[in-house]
């Protein structure tokens, strides 16, 4: 098997991400890994086909990130201040194509993330993120609900 030096961890910067820090930190203590923790804003690009204007559209996803920022540097502070390697980033794009992107370009080792996430008519529309990870990713993945009773 191939050293874990680099762990990815998605979140979506609410409670169920929070549940799943404990596995990430066990994760990293044990191969003291460096944890990458990645939030990615979805783009709105296709809401320019229904009549949104542009520059609208603009604002809203910059206001998305700015606000993502914040709040991940809450989520570093409360949950990997003892962890001074930990690299937090807030990306645009499509979810699963830029975790795994990300994966490619920082050569990480390892994903953790959670199988919470959209249910019903949402995840009709845009998918599973992590069932599409799973498939697409060429490391290994650990995927935990956030919500099993160990956990809760």
């Amino acid at each position: 098997m191939k050293t874990i030096e680099r762990i990815l961890f998605p979140v979506d910067l609410t409670e169920s991400s929070e549940r799943l820090v404990p596995n990430v930190l066990t994760m990293a203590e044990k191969f003291n890994a460096t944890v990458h923790v990645v939030f990615v804003v979805r783009i709105f690009q296709y809401f320019t086909d229904i009549y949104v204007a542009p520059p609208s559209i603009s604002i809203f996803e910059n206001e998305l990130v700015e606000g993502a920022r914040k709040k991940m540097d809450e989520f570093l502070t409360k949950h990997f201040n003892h962890l001074p390697n930990t690299q937090g980033e807030v990306l645009l794009g499509d979810p699963s194509d830029v975790i795994i992107n990300y994966v490619q370009e920082k050569d990480i080792d390892m994903i953790v993330m959670g199988t919470h996430g959209r249910k019903g008519l949402d995840r009709v529309l845009f998918g599973s993120v992590a069932e599409r990870v799973i498939k697409t990713a060429r490391i290994p993945v650990l995927v935990v609900n956030p919500y099993h009773e160990k956990n809760a």
